[in-house]
């Protein structure tokens, strides 16, 4: 694949991703690259809450919502 053509146009690697594997296998650059494996839900990133968090969640979440009416505009 051309490469003025990828410069010009990064679409282009949309047409030949064959190209784009093989270069990806032979760069230097990234096979340079630190690597890791990262699995974020494994554990659980917040401590889990105590009851009375909890209590207040839930007391929130079946709140009755009164719609004061802010944030609508007049018809003046």
């Amino acid at each position: 694949m051309d490469k003025s053509l990828l410069v010009s146009n990064p679409f282009a690697l949309m047409m030949n991703p064959e190209d784009v594997i093989l270069a990806m296998h032979h760069s230097d650059r990234l096979s340079r690259l630190s690597r890791r494996i990262c699995k974020p839900l494994d554990k659980p990133l917040l401590p889990k809450a105590g009851p009375e968090v909890d209590a207040f969640d839930h007391e929130v979440d079946d709140a009755v919502e009164v719609d004061d009416g802010a944030g609508v505009p007049d018809e003046t």
